[in-house]
């Protein structure tokens, strides 16, 4: 058989695979940016979706998680790791073909576009556990956190090539020949499909070690995971920021597209810049994962991609266009480079916590589990985007003089910033619970900090990005601790 794996595998065949799983990343990353994303919601929106309905979009790669546990069924069935990976591949992608076909010579309809977008979602769910513990066998341990970070650099540079050239296609279709902006859309599913299945031509191509999983009862194996009271602490941590993540994030697009009036092109822009971002920093971040640990670089990256979530509170309150550019234009800078480290952590933490003979067990608990709230969330947010709509919260400044009579806006909450304050609120919290999370080869942060910044600053022209980002994390860190020892002071001498 084809797909059969091998009862071991050569150096040869390591180097191949490492090769094939790229080449495959390149083509479903082309895949996801034409029909994910602000494309995506742009068409939604364009097709007349409600807030409840972008939400439910935006729910259903996090909900169909849920039904990863036919994967482990599968595996335990077949002991075929590629072979259930790639046929589930195919079958999600060829859902992408429907999609534009659907709407190229059918009726534009939202229903059918939902329907084949949970086809896509649930076969691609089936086929994830499969291609995690395929890739843990595949890849040596001692250069996981490098060897993801260099192949998402190379998919997050395509990324940035296609996103821009779509958004500039879609905005001159839109100027010139607005009746074809949604057939535009349709052909970008189309080509997306074709290239989902060029991608898993290239997945099958890769050799997968011969593994077996345990034939324990279900329920037992299940079991296994829960009881590691470690694993179960990374849950916690990890449910709890998707799901204070999910209550806004599907909406930073619908915000910038009807409450700011930007057009595709400036979202795509100011996505782009997010992920050079993320291309410059993702390698620093691997690096340093290696060296200390991914609850290190957690710990580094969360707060500051916290602060950029309670910047999007503050976008739209200056009357033009161009001040809330420029804090769109920041906001965008640091998510990237906090993004980068935080969700490089979440999947190499997971791989490493994960047991090998049970890897697959433990990273189909951790999808699962995170399903649930990530798919929660995003409804949420949109029924409390509803329910803010006719609501309103503003905090304004006024300064007057002899000559001068000046209104300063500070707070301007509505829809969709409520949802914002909201969601950064949660991640606060989130962050907390990451105290309780031990992994193997953990490093003080602050340890970890200053040898960073020492290795940073030796290699000033390829880490400038991260080592700014570090001492604005240092700088931030000491206002804080200095205002408390000044609450501190002021308590103690009030007693004495």
């Amino acid at each position: 058989m084809w797909l059969r794996p091998k009862p071991a595998l050569t150096q040869t065949d390591v180097d191949n695979g490492l090769r094939m799983v790229i080449a495959d990343g390149l083509a479903a990353e082309a895949m996801t940016t034409l029909t994910g994303g602000a494309f995506l919601t742009a068409m939604a929106l364009l097709m007349g979706a409600s807030n409840l309905l972008i939400g439910i979009i935006s729910a259903l790669p996090a909900f169909t998680n849920i039904f990863q546990l036919l994967s482990i069924w599968l595996v335990r069935r077949f002991n075929n790791r590629r072979l259930i990976c790639v046929a589930c591949s195919l079958f999600a992608r060829v859902s992408l073909l429907v999609i534009g076909a659907s709407i190229l010579l059918a009726e534009k309809s939202l229903t059918t576009m939902i329907i084949f977008l949970f086809f896509y979602y649930f076969f691609g769910s089936i086929a994830g556990p499969s291609w995690n513990a395929w890739m843990k066998d595949l890849v040596p341990e001692e250069t996981l956190g490098t060897y993801f970070a260099k192949r998402t650099s190379y998919l997050q540079m395509l990324n940035v090539v296609l996103s821009l050239f779509c958004a500039g296609l879609i905005d001159v279709i839109r100027n010139r020949y607005i009746s074809f902006e949604l057939d535009a859309y349709a052909i970008m599913f189309v080509s997306a499909g074709i290239l989902g299945i060029i991608g898993a031509v290239f997945l099958a191509r890769t050799p997968e070690q011969q593994s077996y999983l345990s034939r324990e009862n279900m329920f037992r194996l299940f079991s296994r995971p829960l009881k590691d009271s470690n694993f179960v602490h990374m849950l916690i941590f990890h449910s709890f920021w998707v799901f204070a993540l999910n209550i806004a994030t599907p909406f930073f697009t619908v915000y910038m597209m009807k409450g700011l009036g930007l057009s595709i092109s400036y979202v795509i822009g100011l996505s782009v810049i997010s992920l050079l971002c993320n291309v410059f920093s993702v390698r620093v971040w691997g690096f340093f994962s290696d060296r200390y640990s991914n609850k290190t670089i957690l710990a580094l990256a969360t707060p500051l991609y916290v602060a950029c979530v309670i910047g999007w509170c503050f976008v739209g309150i200056w009357s033009a266009l161009w001040p809330n550019l420029i804090l769109l234009l920041v906001i965008h800078i640091f998510t990237g480079l906090s993004l980068s480290g935080v969700n490089l952590a979440l999947v190499n933490i997971g791989l490493k916590l994960a047991p090998k003979e049970y890897a697959i067990v433990y990273l189909s608990t951790q999808n699962m589990v995170t399903a649930v709230f990530s798919s929660v969330s995003p409804l949420i947010g949109g029924l409390l985007a509803d329910y803010f709509t006719s609501r309103t919260l503003k905090i304004d400044a006024l300064w007057t003089g002899p000559h001068t009579h000046k209104l300063f806006h500070i707070v301007n909450l509505n829809e969709w910033t409520f949802l914002f304050l909201i969601s950064a609120v949660l991640l606060f919290i989130a962050v907390e619970l990451l105290v309780q999370v031990n992994e193997t080869g953990e490093v003080d942060k602050e340890m970890a900090k200053r040898v960073m910044k020492s290795s940073i600053k030796n290699s000033l022209k390829d880490y400038f990005l991260i080592g700014n980002m570090i001492t604005l994390h240092e700088q931030l860190w000491g206002i804080l601790r200095r205002i408390q020892q000044k609450r501190s002071a002021k308590k103690t001498g009030s007693v004495v």
